[in-house]
């Protein structure tokens, strides 16, 4: 049976990215075929290849089993916006059921299946539907990729008030240096760790440069949750 879970954020630019290389990377030193799925993205550039989004060329990279780039995002927006916004303006509507066929397709090529999430729990893929909406109706489990830095506590213990009382399970999370360690790093961790009722992860140190960088020192996935 593929293990399946759905990475999110305490907000936007808290390196879910990062934290999924570091997951997909860790799976596959532990023997599972995997593969990144980014069913949305927005803030894209022009290749030769068409419209690419890179935090899902990120996702395909770490990938272990081969990918089109079109089974990794099915949705694909250049403008650096919020998904609704961008998906309306184009009158390209977001549909549940093609995320939902996109990730049963990944199902049956990988035994380990990540899929990364656009900002934070509430990000909107249409006027009435958040992406958590669609993880619910998946029944996913959730990774929880926290940003270590001023506020990040606040923004931590709402998103993981929101996500159990979704019904899901909150599998696991991660701490992630966005920035250098500060002089109060430590008590964020301590109090972080207090209140987050899951299990800790890892965290993974501030970089310069993730794309060739070996993540599994910094990640223990023996301890994931599954769903209840």
């Amino acid at each position: 049976m593929t293990k399946t879970y759905f990475l999110t954020g305490t907000d936007t630019e808290v390196g879910k990215t990062v934290v999924s290389s570091a997951l997909l990377q860790c799976a596959a030193h532990q023997g599972y075929q995997t593969a990144g799925y980014k069913p949305v993205a927005s803030g894209s550039e022009w290749l030769n290849e068409g419209l690419r989004n890179s935090d899902a060329l990120t996702l395909q990279k770490f990938s272990t089993v081969e990918l089109d780039y079109h089974r990794v995002n099915p949705y694909c927006f250049e403008t650096p916006t919020s998904p609704h916004i961008v998906s309306q303006e184009m009158n390209q509507p977001i549909d549940f059921n093609v995320m939902s066929e996109g990730l049963s397709y990944l199902k049956q090529q990988a035994d380990w299946v990540l899929v990364e999430g656009a900002g934070g729990w509430f990000t909107p893929l249409s006027e009435n539907q958040f992406f958590s909406d669609w993880a619910i109706n998946e029944k996913l489990p959730v990774i929880l990729t926290v940003g270590v830095k001023l506020g990040c506590i606040n923004h931590a213990l709402l998103t993981q008030q929101a996500i159990i009382q979704s019904g899901l399970t909150l599998a696991g999370w991660v701490a992630n240096e966005v920035e250098p360690a500060g002089r109060y790093q430590k008590e964020y961790l301590a109090t972080l760790k207090q209140h987050i009722k899951a299990p800790f992860l890892g965290k993974i140190p501030y970089l310069n440069e993730v794309k060739e960088h070996n993540f599994t020192p910094y990640l223990d996935l023996s301890c994931l949750k599954q769903s209840r």
